[in-house]
C-alpha cells in the first residue's frame, strides 16, 4: 500500500509541528506515526504496556489513557514542548455474545478508553492550541458503528458519541483555528483488526448479524488509514472540520 510520500505532497508544512498520537505502537496507530515522522513531525506516542517500542525516531511514554490523561499532557510539554497536532488512536473493546451480556464494567472501561480519555486529552491540550490560533486533532472512531454491531455495542456506543463529540467540539474550537475530525476505518489487517473480524464472523449467525463484503476487494492496511488521518492533519483539508471521514473499501455502502 503506497503512503503519503511527503517530498512530493503537500505535506511539507509537518516540518517543525509537534504530535501526540496515543497508541502508536503498532498497527494504525504505527502507521500514523510513522507517516507523521515521514513528513517532518516530532511525534510523541504511547502505549499501555511499559515494554511496548515506537517506531523508531518517536518519543514514547508508557501511558493508560483511561485514567492518566494528566500525566500525558505533562509528558507532552516535557518532551514536544506543547502539541500542534493531536490523534486519538487508543482504543477497543472485548466482544460478548450480545448486546444483553455485556457487564457494566466493561460499558464503563470501553467509555472510559473510547471517548472519556480523548474529551479528558483535548480538555487539556485544546487551550494551548486556541492561545496559538491553530491546531488539529483526529479522533479515531470505527465503521462497526455502521450498523452497529450487537457484541461489540459498548465499543460501538463509545465510538458513536466521540463522532458526535468531535462535531460539537469543531463547531466551539472552529472561530479559533482549530479543526477537530474523525476517521471511521473498517476492516484493517492490523492484530486487533484480524481478531475483530473474526469474533464478528463467529458471533454473528448468533445476533442475527452478518459480515459485509468489502466492494474494492481486500481489507484494509494501516496506511490506508494513516494517508486518511494525515490528510485532515495537513492544510489539504483547512476547510474540512466537524468530519467523519469514513475509510472502508466500500463496506458499510450497500
Amino acid at each position: 500500500m503506497a503512503t503519503i510520500n511527503p517530498t512530493t505532497s503537500n505535506l511539507a508544512e509537518f516540518a517543525g509541528k509537534r504530535a501526540l498520537v496515543t497508541g502508536g505502537s503498532r498497527g494504525i496507530g504505527a502507521a500514523i506515526v510513522r507517516q507523521l515522522l515521514d513528513a517532518g513531525a516530532s511525534v510523541l506516542t504511547t502505549a499501555r504496556s511499559a515494554d511496548a517500542k515506537a517506531p523508531d525516531g518517536a518519543a514514547f511514554v508508557q501511558a493508560d489513557v483511561r485514567t492518566g490523561t494528566e500525566a500525558l499532557a505533562a509528558d507532552a510539554q516535557r518532551i514536544l514542548g506543547g502539541v500542534d497536532l493531536l490523534v486519538h488512536n487508543a482504543g477497543g473493546a472485548r466482544p460478548h455474545s450480545g448486546a444483553l451480556a455485556i457487564p457494566d464494567d466493561e460499558w464503563r472501561d470501553a467509555l472510559d478508553l473510547n471517548l472519556l480519555a480523548a474529551v479528558r486529552l483535548d480538555a487539556l491540550l485544546a487551550p494551548a492550541m486556541r492561545d496559538r490560533g491553530s491546531g488539529a486533532i483526529v479522533h479515531i472512531s470505527s465503521a462497526a458503528l455502521r450498523p452497529p454491531v450487537p457484541p461489540f455495542l459498548h465499543y460501538v456506543a463509545a465510538k458513536t458519541a466521540l463522532e458526535a463529540y468531535s462535531k460539537g467540539l469543531a463547531a466551539e474550537l472552529a472561530p479559533a483555528g482549530i479543526r477537530v475530525n474523525a476517521v471511521s476505518p473498517g476492516r484493517t489487517t492490523t492484530p486487533g483488526g484480524v481478531a475483530t473480524r473474526d469474533q464478528w464472523t463467529a458471533l454473528a449467525p448468533a445476533v442475527g448479524g452478518d459480515v459485509p463484503n468489502v466492494p474494492l476487494g481486500r481489507d484494509g492496511e494501516p496506511d490506508d488509514i494513516a494517508n486518511a488521518v494525515l490528510f485532515l492533519l495537513s492544510d489539504q483539508a483547512s476547510w474540512l472540520t466537524g468530519s467523519t471521514l469514513v475509510v472502508d473499501g466500500g463496506e458499510f455502502t450497500r
